[in-house]
C-alpha cells in the first residue's frame, strides 16, 4: 500500500514545537558560569524568562518556513531545515527585543516595575544591573548571529549570515528602534530635559514604524533571508511584517486601556497615566481596532499576492488583533 504523509502542523503545534526550540536554545546559548559572573547570568535568564509570547522568534520561524514552503512545495524536510538556519535569527530577535523591555523599563525611560508577570529587571537587581544586561544581551545577539549555524563551508550561508547582522544592525540603530525610541522620550519631556513635544497620527505611526514595527519587519526578513529567499520574497515578507507589528502596537495601545496587570503582566493603564501618545489616544478606541483589523488584512492580503499565504503565517496575523476578543 502506497504509503500517506503525515499529516500537516497545527498551527497550535507549530507555535508549541517553535516556542520549546527557541527556549531551549536560549538556555544553550546565553552564558553561564565560569564564563560569566554568576549574577550576569541569573539576571539575564531572568529578563528573558519563560512567560514570553516570543512572537518575534516565531514570526522568523515562520517566514523561514513560507520561503521553503513557495521553493520547494510542502515539503517537511525543507521547512525543518529552514528552520533550523534560521533558529538562531530567532533567538537573536527575542534577545534584542528582552534588551529593549530591560532598558524601556528602566526609571530614565518608561519607569515601570512589572514585567512578563514579574517585577522588572532593575526593581530586582538593581538599575546598574539592568544597563549591564540590557548590553550583554545585545552583545549576545549579535555574537549568536556571526556564530550560528555553525560555518559548513558553504559560501552561501556567510553570506546569509552577513546579511542577517546588517539587517539587524540597521533595525535597531539610530534610524530604527534606538531613534524611535528617541522620539517617544520626547514625547514625556524626558529628552534633554525638554518641554513635551506632540505627534500628529502620521508621526505616531512612524515612531512605532521604527520601535516596534522595525524588530518584526528584521525578525521576518531575517527568516527568510536565512532560508534562503530573494530579494523579492524577503521584501515581501519584511512588509508583511511591519504591518503586523504595527496592528501589534495598536492592540497594545487598546489593551493599555481594556486589560488588567494579570492579563498583560505589565502595568495597565500606565501610558494613560503617564498621558503618552497613543493610537486611542489619538483616534479613540474605535477607530484603533479597526486600524489594527485593516493591518492585518493588508498583510494577508500581500501574503496571498506574493505566494507566501501559509497557514501558520496566516494564523500568526490574525493572532494579533484576536488578541481584542
Amino acid at each position: 500500500m502506497p504509503s500517506t504523509a503525515p499529516p500537516a502542523p497545527t498551527f497550535p503545534d507549530f507555535v508549541a514545537a517553535c516556542r520549546a526550540e527557541v527556549e531551549s536554545a536560549l538556555d544553550g546559548w546565553l552564558p553561564s558560569p565560569p564564563a560569566c559572573p554568576s549574577v550576569v547570568a541569573e539576571a539575564m535568564r531572568y529578563a528573558i524568562g519563560t512567560r514570553g509570547k516570543r512572537v518575534r522568534p516565531l514570526l522568523t520561524m515562520a517566514a523561514a518556513e513560507a520561503v521553503a514552503a513557495l521553493v520547494h512545495g510542502a515539503s517537511t524536510p525543507a521547512q525543518a531545515e529552514a528552520r533550523r538556519r534560521a533558529l538562531p535569527a530567532a533567538c537573536a530577535a527575542e534577545l534584542i527585543h528582552t534588551q529593549s523591555l530591560v532598558h524601556d523599563d528602566l526609571p530614565a525611560m518608561d519607569d515601570d516595575v512589572l514585567r512578563r508577570g514579574q517585577p522588572t529587571v532593575h526593581v530586582r537587581f538593581g538599575e546598574g544591573m539592568a544597563l549591564l544586561v540590557g548590553d550583554a544581551l545585545l552583545a549576545e545577539a549579535f555574537g549568536l548571529l556571526a556564530r550560528e549555524p555553525i560555518d559548513d563551508g558553504e559560501s552561501s550561508l556567510r553570506l546569509r549570515k552577513l546579511r542577517t547582522i546588517e539587517a539587524f544592525g540597521e533595525a535597531i540603530g539610530a534610524a530604527g528602534m534606538a531613534g524611535g525610541q528617541a522620539v517617544d522620550l520626547t514625547l514625556t519631556g524626558t529628552c534633554h530635559g525638554g518641554p513635551p513635544v506632540s505627534l500628529d497620527l502620521a508621526g505616531l505611526t512612524d515612531m512605532h514604524r521604527r520601535k516596534t514595527g522595525g524588530l518584526f519587519r528584521v525578525a521576518a526578513a531575517a527568516g527568510a533571508i536565512m532560508a534562503g529567499g530573494d530579494a523579492r520574497q524577503i521584501g515581501a515578507l519584511a512588509e508583511v511584517a511591519s504591518r503586523i507589528g504595527l496592528a501589534f502596537q495598536i492592540v497594545d495601545d487598546v489593551l493599555d486601556i481594556e486589560a488588567t496587570d494579570e492579563t498583560l503582566g505589565k502595568s495597565a493603564g500606565k501610558d494613560r497615566c503617564a498621558g503618552k501618545a497613543t493610537f486611542p489616544a489619538l483616534v479613540g478606541v474605535e477607530r484603533s481596532r479597526r486600524m489594527a483589523t485593516e493591518a492585518i488584512a493588508e498583510a494577508v492580503a500581500l501574503l496571498e499576492t506574493t505566494g507566501l499565504g501559509t497557514t501558520h503565517l496566516r494564523s500568526l496575523a490574525l493572532g494579533v488583533v484576536a488578541r481584542l476578543g
